[in-house]
């Protein structure tokens, strides 16, 4: 679970909500069915527009990784290729192929075995960099769907209140209720404009992290397969490994690739 994303999502509903109470307002006015479903059919709708199915669904599925952290420990993963390197150090890198019905990881299982296969690490390392490029590229589209719905919401928020203002001018003959709903029709505003704020723009962000954070753990783990195949000294391997961490958390891509290319 991310502190982080709880604690914030917290803080921001709390003071939007302390604020309106100590205002004299109550959440009953900010409760309008038909202005959250104008504002988010309408921001689903422009997205559905923008992207293509599959890359909205992807997207919906990877919510989850917003407030979930299920990533494996760099410090575990780390012990994991050492101790691979151990055993190929002493039995040969075959003998790993004992290890591969164990490995959950799809990129580290594809990785090991082959180099179990007796691939050579150019053409191994070829072969993953290109999976990670692909992949890279499929997993940018996912934060982009949220920053688009971001983008969108406040402008569909502003079409919920332009609606709801038509229809207050067309009851003018009613003037005691034309306060109560231009009050209503301006709900549409602060839910498009607080969704972007609150969820879609912040949401966007933390995924490109979560994403960029994958994306170095592959990188580390195809170096340290690959250095496992030619044989590198398991100590060594640790400290190189090591290199793309920085007080266990993930470094930024520029580290990461000025760490590589000295290498």
């Amino acid at each position: 679970m991310d502190k982080a994303t709880i604690g914030g999502i917290l803080v921001a509903v709390g003071g939007i909500t302390a604020g309106l109470l100590i205002e004299g307002g109550n959440l009953g006015q900010i409760l309008q069915p038909t202005a959250a479903m104008i504002v988010f059919g309408g921001t689903l709708g422009a997205v559905l527009i923008q992207f293509p199915l599959p890359v909205v669904v992807c997207a919906a599925k990877h919510l989850g990784q917003i407030v979930m952290d299920g990533e494996q420990s760099p410090e575990a993963l780390i012990a994991e290729l050492v101790g691979y390197a151990n055993k190929a150090r002493r039995e040969g890198i075959v003998s790993l192929d004992s290890e591969l019905p164990k490995i959950q990881e799809p990129f580290l299982k594809k990785s090991l075995m082959l180099a179990v296969d007796g691939t050579e690490p150019q053409e191994l390392r070829k072969m993953m960099d290109l999976e990670t490029e692909n992949k890279a590229e499929r997993e940018e589209n996912i934060p982009k769907v949220f920053e688009s719905a971001g983008g969108f919401s406040p402008t569909i928020g502003i079409i919920g209140a332009v609606l709801g203002l038509i229809q207050v001018m067309q009851h003018l003959d009613k003037i005691d209720e034309v306060g109560r709903g231009i009050a209503v029709a301006f709900v549409a505003t602060i839910y498009g404009v607080g969704a972007a704020n609150i969820f879609f723009l912040p949401s966007a962000g933390k995924l490109k992290q979560r994403i960029r954070q994958q994306q170095i753990v592959r990188e580390m783990t195809l170096e340290g397969v690959v250095s496992i195949l030619e044989g590198m000294n398991p100590r060594m391997l640790e400290t190189k490994l090591r290199g793309y961490f920085d007080n266990a958390q993930i470094e930024g891509a520029g580290k990461t690739k000025s760490r590589k290319e000295s290498d």
